[in-house]
């Protein structure tokens, strides 16, 4: 059964972040609040969670994930973080930005999908999401919340992600309504940072 649990955007109650931070060990899928709308979130290891997630958002094996991540040195482990990269993830986050980084070597080969196999990273600025990472100890793997026949959803309305998606995910953490998004969307695994998509705050590099 599904479980809508009470996250107060400033300071979520410990009870909640613990109950959602069991379930995706268990390997579930979850609802979490973020600065751009919510999103799906499941642990790196989850094979049949992303699987779910899959299917859920009608997805090819070639669909890339976002990696939720605690820190820049976290974001280290995870991605080739150079000079440039790191001065930027630095002044322009944690906040509503993705960043399309060179994996490392480390990193699980499902999740490098293209030649230079790249992977999107995020520090998201919300309480919440700082909660959960803290709670399960490592990156958290994310997708938006879009379905399939859906040109978007109204993904920062709680009541509306709720209705359309809880009853197909273990748990939501509820947080009101937050940041409508989208994220913008950095490329710096070329020599030059590029602006893929400008997020719903005004951002130039």
């Amino acid at each position: 059964m599904s479980e809508r649990l009470p996250a107060h955007p400033v300071d979520p109650q410990p009870r909640s972040i613990a109950r959602a931070s069991a379930l995706l060990r268990d390997g579930g899928v979850g609802l979490c609040p973020t600065d751009a709308g919510y999103t799906l979130v499941w642990m790196l290891d989850a094979h049949a969670a992303e699987e779910r997630v899959r299917r859920l958002r009608a997805l090819d094996n070639k669909h890339p994930f976002t990696l939720l991540c605690a820190s820049l040195s976290e974001v280290g482990r995870m991605a080739r973080l150079g000079d440039t990269a790191f001065r930027l993830m630095k002044s322009l986050t944690p906040g509503p930005c993705t960043f399309i980084l060179t994996a490392s070597s480390d990193l699980p080969r499902r999740l490098k999908l293209d030649k230079r196999r790249s992977i999107g990273v995020r520090r998201v600025d919300h309480p919440v999401v700082d909660a959960l990472l803290q709670a399960v100890e490592q990156p958290l793997l994310s997708t938006s919340v879009v379905l399939p026949g859906e040109d978007e959803l109204a993904s920062h309305q709680v009541d509306d992600v709720a209705e359309r998606l809880l009853d197909r995910v273990g748990f939501l953490l509820d947080s009101g309504d937050c940041e409508q998004g989208p994220t913008s969307m950095i490329d710096v695994t070329g020599d030059a940072p590029q602006l893929l998509r400008q997020g719903f705050r005004s951002l130039d590099l």
